[in-house]
This record gives structure tokens, sequence and C-alpha cells, in this order.
């Protein structure tokens, strides 16, 4: 298809339609008067040779093509944003910008505030959005990626895309701090024979990974999508928890807090915390800032 004789101002007016299902409203959401945003809509009709909107009732609904196409469409334009919004420099003290980020709650914790901190310091007028990684992140990081400015996540769960090192973290065993069946440490038995609260969505994958290595397939009671959380679920109860030893230590767990914090009984695969990006944003004077801004974070994490 030659690009060159498109007008990719259709594309915001197909976005507009297919969500406001509406010829009126989608020109107010972009501006245009209701004769224009309908020529808009013929245009788009005589391209694509279908409806894309169908009368039904009152209304409108979308057909099967335009069902195929809002996604990509909201797809197309954040993609456009990106190319006409990049910049041969940046400069963090005037720029006004937003970052999204996914992360689970523990790369929030540990590293996403210092981030926010170093933006009220450095970038007063950048903004971060953080939002929850979605459970599908490992069946196309890449399109997913596409549409935001990195992902937090330790190695081994994706490959394959640019990364920065951050820092390392360690696991340990979280029990509670008046749990009679487990003394100054905990032993692999132990972990086989108590119940389990677990971390539900992709991160988990590599605790049950290594303990199954073990020959442990831990009786999981209750699991949830938040690492602090686990700390309470476990808590005057007989469970176990694997945990982070950095997110521990940022919710004040250990004597005194309802919670023992133990050595694993084995040597348990570090965590490596990443953030990775699309290839896109490489070269993005904003973005390079970022990755720079969280490299000199880790550092100071690891120190």
């Amino acid at each position: 298809m030659n690009l060159a004789g498109l007008d990719m101002n259709l594309v915001v007016a197909l976005r507009a339609l297919l969500t406001e299902r509406n010829v009126t409203r989608a020109g107010e959401r972009i501006g245009l008067s209701q004769p224009a945003m309908s020529a808009a809509l013929g245009r788009l009709r005589r391209h694509f040779g279908d409806d894309l909107l169908a009368r039904k009732g009152s209304g409108y609904e979308l057909t099967a093509l335009g069902k195929v196409l809002l996604d990509r469409t909201q797809v197309a334009c954040e993609m456009l944003d990106l190319v006409f919004g990049s910049q041969p420099r940046f400069d963090p003290a005037r720029e006004h910008r937003e970052f999204t980020l996914l992360a689970s709650d523990y790369a929030v914790v540990v590293i996403g505030d210092r981030l926010a901190r170093e933006l009220s310091a450095q970038a007063p007028q950048v903004r971060i959005t953080f939002r929850q990684v979605p459970a599908t992140i490992i069946d196309d990081p890449a399109a997913q990626l596409s549409t935001v400015d990195g992902l937090f996540m330790p190695h081994g769960i994706i490959s394959g895309l640019p990364a920065v090192e951050l820092f390392r973290d360690r696991w340990v065993c979280a029990v509670a701090e008046d749990n009679p069946e487990v003394g100054e440490s905990i032993t692999l038995e132990q972990l086989a024979a108590l119940p389990w609260a677990t971390y539900q969505r992709v991160y988990d994958a590599p605790v049950n990974r290594q303990l199954s290595l073990l020959g442990i397939e831990p009786r999981v009671q209750v699991s949830v999508d938040s690492f602090q959380l686990l700390p309470a679920l476990v808590a005057g109860t007989r469970r176990v928890a694997m945990i982070q030893a950095l997110l521990a230590a940022r919710l004040g767990l250990g004597p005194g807090s309802g919670i023992r914090l133990l050595d694993c009984p084995f040597d348990a695969v570090p965590v490596q915390e990443a953030l990775w990006w699309h290839p896109v944003h490489t070269h993005d004077a904003g973005h390079l800032w970022l990755r720079e801004s969280l490299a000199a974070i880790g550092t100071r994490l690891a120190g």
C-alpha cells in the first residue's frame, strides 16, 4: 500500500468513529463538524469496502471489520504520537511529557518511588504513569511494549528486546513470627509440608520452577496479584511465602512486624530486575534520559 496516497488524518477520524459509534460525538471528540465527519466516514467506507458502522435500532454497532480495526487504530494513533512527538534533545527541567511504565507493585515500591522523587527534583513537569503488567505480556511482549515506554521485569520471563540492568535482589522465606512449626531456619521438608501464599501472576513462575527442580510442589492455599499483600496473608497463620529482600526491607518486615524472614534452604536464583523497552524508543532523547535516570537509581540501590 502506498502510504503517500493516504490522508493520515483519517486514522484519527477512524478511531473516533469506532470508539464513539456516533458521527456527531466522534466529530466533537476531534473538533470536526458533523458534515465533515460524515464525509470522513464515507471516505473510510470506500477505502475499506465495508460499512464499519452498521445501523442497529436508533444507534450503530461495529461491523466485524470495525471490531478488528478498533484496537489497530488505537495502536496506530499511539505510534503516530511517538513518531511526531520525537525530539532531537530533551531538557528535563523544561519538558512536558508523560512516561507510561508497566510494573508490578514490587517494582513500584522498590524503584518506582525513587524515580518519582527524581522527577520531582529534575523534571517537575514530567509525569509518570505505572500500569499493572498484563498477564498476556509473555505472549507478545514486543506488541504490548510498542505503545508504552517500558516494562519493569526480571530476567528469565521475556527476551529478545533491549533492556537496561537495574538492580539485583534475593528471595527470602516469610513465615509468621509466632509460627511454632518453624524455628530459626526453615527446611525443604517444611516448604513441602506448609501451606503457601503466592503471587499469582507471571512473576511467580521463577519461584515455582526453582522449587519444582527440588521436587517440591507448593501447596498453594492463597494467591494474590500483589507482592505487598503476601505478608498480611502469612501473619498469624501456618503459611509460608517467598518475597524479595528489598521489598521486605521497604515494608519494614522483621522483628515486631508479625513476620520472620528466613534464608531459603536452597540456592534461590536471584532477581535481576531490568527495564525492557521496544526498539522504537531506543534513540528517543527523552527515553534515553529516562533509562539513564533509572540506571543511576539502580546503581544506588545496588550500593
